[in-house]
Formats: structure tokens, sequence, C-alpha cells
């Protein structure tokens, strides 16, 4: 494992927001750093946008580091 900070197991609703376009998505785990979402697939979502938890009240700006079929990691934007 190649993460600077350890991530937390979770299972919460979230969406990827850009321009006027929102797409739903579940946060697997999350660390101060990043995160693992899954997704219905990647397709159409751009490399950089906000990650929204409204369970947390969360609004991050997010880039992806990498893609799978069904899941995304993406690191936080300071």
């Amino acid at each position: 494992d190649k993460r600077e900070h350890q991530r937390r197991r979770t299972l919460k609703a979230a969406s990827i927001q850009f321009g006027r376009s929102t797409i739903d998505c579940t946060v697997r785990n999350i660390s101060s750093s990043g995160a693992l979402l899954g997704v219905e697939s990647p397709l159409g979502i751009p490399k950089e946008f906000t990650l929204v938890i409204p369970a947390d009240a969360l609004r991050i700006n997010c880039r992806i580091v990498w893609a799978k079929s069904k899941q995304l990691g993406v690191a936080f934007e300071a």
C-alpha cells in the first residue's frame, strides 16, 4: 500500500458535480488525502470535479488518480 494516509472503510452516498451535471456515487473508503468511489461507469466523468458528501456536509475538489470499470480512485485538491 503506497498511500500516505490510512483510509477508513465507509459506505456513504455522494455525488460528483461538474459544470451543471451531477452523477451519483458511493464513497467506499476515505482518508484526509483521497477516496475510493463506486460509480455506474467512469465514462463522461472529467479528470477534475467536486465531490459532495451530504452526510458529512463535505464539498471537496478532486482529481482522478485511476479508474476501473466501476471504481474511481481520487485525490483531494488543496
